[in-house]
């Protein structure tokens, strides 16, 4: 996968890191895990295998964790990370969520 770095504002560049650690590593260890929470230990592993895999450095994909964070997707409850509650339906019937679902999903209405 070639990546194509430009020059990109503040915002965009969060999102993308948002999107990018959502699609490639959040959700997939969602559904290997089948589990709506992981440890950090279960999520440094997916992250370091996404990254050897694609030639990343794993700090490409911390912001974006963290950002997931902020913005409500996952949430900490002391040594378990979770999904929000209105992401499970999707979890459970193994659909693909990419981030414009789960943004939009865990959006206040």
């Amino acid at each position: 996968m070639l990546l194509i770095l430009t020059e990109k504002g503040k915002y965009a560049s969060a999102t993308e890191n948002r999107r990018f650690t959502w699609e490639k590593v959040m959700w997939p260890l969602i559904l290997e895990l089948n589990s709506v929470s992981f440890t950090m230990e279960q999520y440094k592993k997916k992250r370091d295998e996404i990254c050897k895999k694609l030639e990343i450095p794993p700090s490409r994909i911390a912001g974006g964790f963290v950002s997931l964070l902020l913005k409500g997707i996952l949430y900490k409850e002391n040594d378990l990370y979770s999904i929000h509650y209105r992401l499970i339906p999707y979890m459970r019937l193994k659909a693909d969520c990419d981030y414009a679902t789960a943004i939009r999903e865990t959006s206040t209405k």
